[in-house]
């Protein structure tokens, strides 16, 4: 097992080290520095989120965006992170120069990651096109903070991987529930 874990880590420093080599400096560090802020806090999908409410078509949609971002708020910052403790690339190896501040020190999963494929998910299971183009914004974000040298791929992948089930779950969560008032209403004449 420990020697898996060295092939991964080293895995994952080798393609933080090539990204630093030959992708980082100039505009670039500009774009993507924008493109990773878009996930503090998640604001970027509460604000989508809270938009998407006012609309009955899109209600469901915004509803579970928010139940997934509580949801992987939950599951990745509250539960994960303080387990596993792992510290941000640029503690673990100094040759490695983060680009902006990553708002806490440890490093699993990707909490901008996941909150944003969890939102976007949650967006595709009601919405597939523009739960689709979230997919794409999601990817960006994820990819910035390797860029950014906050994250290890596996970081990333693992914020991936749990966004999607946290929006896959809000998603259910929220068409249950909506169906349950609805089914209410219906009965009371409302």
């Amino acid at each position: 097992m420990e020697v898996l874990l060295d092939i991964i880590h080293a895995f994952d420093y080798d393609i933080l080290v090539q990204i630093a080599e030959h992708w980082r400096g100039g505009f670039s560090d500009t774009v993507w520095t924008a493109i990773s802020m878009l996930g503090n806090g998640g604001a970027l999908w509460i604000v989508t989120a809270l938009i998407l409410l006012f609309f009955r078509k899109t209600r469901r949609a915004g509803a579970a965006m928010l139940v997934a971002l509580l949801i992987g708020l939950l599951v990745g910052n509250v539960v994960i992170k303080e387990l596993v403790m792992r510290p941000r690339p640029f503690v673990t190896h100094p040759d490695l120069t983060a680009l902006l501040d990553p708002g806490d020190q440890w490093s699993f999963p990707s909490a901008h990651t996941l909150s944003s494929f969890a939102a976007a998910t949650a967006l595709c299971f009601f919405h597939r096109k523009s739960g689709l183009l979230a997919c794409l914004v999601a990817a960006l974000i994820g990819f910035s903070r390797l860029y950014a040298c906050v994250h290890y791929p596996t970081d990333v992948l693992a914020g991936m991987l749990i966004g999607i089930l946290c929006g896959l779950a809000a998603g259910w969560l929220t068409d249950r529930i909506a169906d349950r008032i609805h089914t209410i209403r219906l009965r009371k004449g409302a």
